[in-house]
């Protein structure tokens, strides 16, 4: 059972990252106009917080509740993006935290491609049902699947991995 002290600082670490990300998301989107954060490339910054996944349980809550939040002062999110970003950020933490031991040569890889995957198959699927016109194709699912995965590999795993190694050298997470 955790104590109260545990609970409280639970509490306060998800709402620092879910500060954090509404903070980066919108510094991005006031000074970095030209870098998209919505749109199927989506290169959002805030979105290297996923990194904290692989280092407290803390970041599921955070993660989660920064990207609602995130998605509902955005400028051209729609309702439904709100709800099946969040959920693909959700399923991203979740995985990521329950994946972070998993490692090839020391680095959480799958941890770490967990945005990446959920985002492109949710955020993919999304944008080819609701927002292309004419039937649904395999084709171009599998295109939209594509470029949302491509800024959310941008944003996860080449700016993640030196991410996740700057984070494992301060204390507050050394094992």
């Amino acid at each position: 059972m955790k104590t109260k002290k545990q609970t409280t600082l639970y509490l306060v670490q998800s709402a620092i990252i879910a500060a954090l990300y509404v903070a980066v998301n919108y510094s991005q989107e006031l000074f970095l106009p030209f870098i998209s954060t919505v749109g199927p490339v989506q290169f959002r910054l805030s979105e290297l917080l996923c990194t904290l996944a692989v280092f407290t349980p803390a970041a599921i809550p955070g993660l989660t509740v920064g990207c609602l939040l995130s998605n509902i002062v955005s400028v051209g999110v729609l309702p439904l993006d709100m709800v099946l970003g969040t959920m693909a950020t959700f399923l991203a933490a979740v995985c990521a935290y329950r994946l972070r031991s998993l490692t090839l040569r020391g680095l959480p890889l799958l941890s770490l491609s967990m945005p990446v995957i959920f985002n492109a198959v949710i955020i993919g699927l999304e944008l080819e049902i609701f927002f292309i016109e004419g039937a649904f194709t395999l084709t171009g699912f599998c295109l939209q699947a594509g470029l949302v995965a491509l800024g959310e590999f941008g944003v996860c795993l080449v700016l993640g991995i030196p991410f996740y190694f700057i984070l494992k050298k301060l204390p507050v997470f050394r094992n």
